[in-house]
């Protein structure tokens, strides 16, 4: 018997396991092994926000595999995944080759998470997303930018979850524990997104709103986790018009 047929056959028995503990994401992560619920408290958050997905068709997309360099390790999660959404496409990437832990309903492409080619290709080739989960490399900078890039690539409705954001104060990722305001770490830059959620209250005479600005409705920030949320942020101010205060 072949490693591949081992491995898969193993998957196969979790699979129907897990069937059990569909509504259950806590049973779910244990059963499949991945770190979201037992080390990281992240799982009765993602059931709480995910929830309203569960029987719809949608594309998932998960930066990170998990594994490190050993190509036949990780995939935890994205099984997971496949288990709580039974109609929902997975997809995820990786800078190592990942591509053994493929299966039906998940699919994995190997490169960076900041290569925005890259990142374009798979976007081509699948469309819109309607979650997307950040947990890569956790450099603050990649976390940024990936966030930056993608986030325009959810769909209206969708949501962005990003995972150990605690690493906003770790400086060998970029962070720091000296300077909350540092410009740069995943905090400050999350922080000032708060401000987008409220850009019909700037005094501000011809404010040009941002892609932001318009398109996060809300934020929800957890111990080393934050999920945002997308729509059209188009509520208008009770004081201001425009930006501006009125003449009464």
């Amino acid at each position: 018997m072949t490693l591949e047929t081992i491995f898969k056959y193993r998957n196969k028995i979790t699979s129907v396991k897990a069937f059990f503990y569909i509504f259950n994401l806590n049973k779910l992560a244990l059963l499949h092994g991945t770190d979201k619920n037992e080390s990281h408290f992240y799982t009765q958050h993602y059931q709480k926000h995910f929830k309203p997905f569960k029987f719809k068709k949608f594309n998932l997309f998960e930066i990170g595999v998990g594994g490190y360099n050993n190509p036949i390790s990780g995939g935890n999660s994205l099984r997971m995944w496949k288990s709580y959404f039974p109609f929902a496409k997975i997809f995820s990437l990786d800078i190592y080759d990942k591509s053994f832990l493929q299966e039906n309903r998940i699919k994995i492409y190997k490169g960076s998470q900041v290569d925005f080619d890259f990142l374009q290709m798979i976007c081509n080739e699948v469309g819109l997303f309607d979650l997307i989960i950040d947990d890569g490399s956790h450099i603050n900078e990649h976390v940024i930018k990936s966030f930056e890039f993608l986030f325009p690539k959810l769909k209206i409705g969708g949501i962005y979850a990003i995972e150990d954001t605690q690493t906003s104060y770790w400086e060998n990722y970029g962070g720091t524990s000296n300077d909350f305001n540092k410009e740069g770490t995943i905090y400050h830059y999350f922080k000032s997104l708060i401000d987008s959620l409220n850009n019909e209250e700037f005094v501000l005479d011809n404010y040009e709103k941002s892609y932001f600005d318009k398109h996060i409705i809300s934020m929800h920030f957890y111990h080393n986790m934050i999920f945002i949320y997308k729509g059209y942020n188009n509520e208008p101010s009770n004081y201001l018009k425009n930006n501006k205060r009125s003449n009464g």
